[in-house]
């Protein structure tokens, strides 16, 4: 039996028709093994990715011929983002894989020593992960949470979620570009001591945590929902904030809720969600938005945030691993 020959270079346009074959078996499977939430670029929409240099596309040849690719991007923000390792059938995954991500760790050499790499090895990824941790990165468990628009069990739990009386001096309102400013402070004292902050470092300054924000408002992470976004007040003074985006066409999605410490543990929190769920509902019941869900993503040992989208009618649909790795 002939050796098997393994090489591992960046896709260059030499390759990009044998390539054409293992981009699509990965669209196939991409929401199917993946979870992916949309379907992918398509092929054009990849290559040209790839050409502009907004993503890097490593490929992996067996014999000459592509069986495994891995895309990463240094675009985005201030980490690596290892978005995907996909191999093409089942045979010898973990020296596929391992051969993918030897050679991102020669490539991102010199980004890592300023940025940490995430990687969210989401479906079947997650048969790596044991062996991801040899190259010393570093676990944490999220879990995605859906209400679903058509759900009438989670609409009753919304309708009924017990508050306990408020101080009058909170009160809920929407979204106001005014609000910025203190949203970045509120969101950094909220984050900047949480796993986020592990993968997402710009969490642990103000100035990171601006760029964060710069990106929801502006719609850079999805389409910016001002209307539903909740700002908690106290004696007129902003606290809290829950913000509201669209990840895709029909899905919306909270990125970000956070609440100054000292008026935590009063149902607060649970106050803005309440408002930002019963705002989208009432655009998609009148015909103004069409999303068939909300999503929210937590760890999953964090009990307390668990609990409270639990209390507005949240449920949790799966959870998955996110790999970092500490810059240096």
């Amino acid at each position: 039996m002939a050796e098997t020959i393994y090489q591992v270079e960046f896709l260059k346009n030499d390759k990009y028709r044998l390539f054409k074959g293992l981009y699509s078996d990965f669209i196939a499977h991409a929401i199917s093994d993946y979870r992916f939430e949309l379907t992918p670029l398509d092929y054009d929409g990849f290559i040209e990715a790839v050409d502009k240099d907004i993503i890097k596309c490593a490929v992996l040849l067996e014999n000459s011929f592509p069986t495994a690719f891995s895309v990463y991007t240094t675009a985005i923000s201030e980490s690596v983002e290892l978005n995907v390792i996909h191999c093409l059938g089942n045979e010898d995954l973990i020296t596929k894989r391992g051969k993918l991500t030897e050679f991102f760790m020669e490539q991102t050499k010199e980004d890592r020593k300023e940025s940490v790499v995430c990687y969210p090895m989401l479906g079947s990824q997650e048969d790596f992960a044991t062996d991801i941790t040899h190259f010393g990165y570093k676990l944490i468990g999220l879990v995605v949470l859906r209400f679903g628009m058509s759900d009438p069990m989670s609409e009753m739990i919304l309708e009924n979620v017990d508050i306990p009386p408020i101080d009058k001096k909170y009160e809920v309102v929407k979204w106001d570009s005014k609000y910025f400013d203190d949203a970045v402070k509120v969101i950094n004292e909220s984050f900047k001591t949480t796993s986020d902050a592990l993968f997402d470092p710009r969490f642990t300054t103000v100035s990171g945590t601006k760029d964060i924000l710069d990106k929801i408002v502006n719609s850079i992470y999805g389409e910016f929902l001002p209307e539903a976004t909740t700002v908690l007040l106290e004696n007129k003074k902003p606290v809290g904030f829950a913000m509201a985006n669209v990840t895709g066409g029909k899905i919306s999605n909270i990125p970000l809720v956070g609440i100054l410490e000292n008026n935590r543990g009063k149902g607060l929190s649970v106050m803005m969600l309440q408002r930002v769920l019963k705002t989208i509902m009432k655009d998609v019941k009148s015909g103004k938005k069409h999303f068939s869900e909300v999503n929210v993503t937590t760890e999953t040992d964090n009990f307390g945030a668990l609990r409270m989208y639990r209390t507005v009618g949240f449920k949790e649909d799966y959870s998955y691993t996110q790999a970092y790795l500490p810059k240096g």
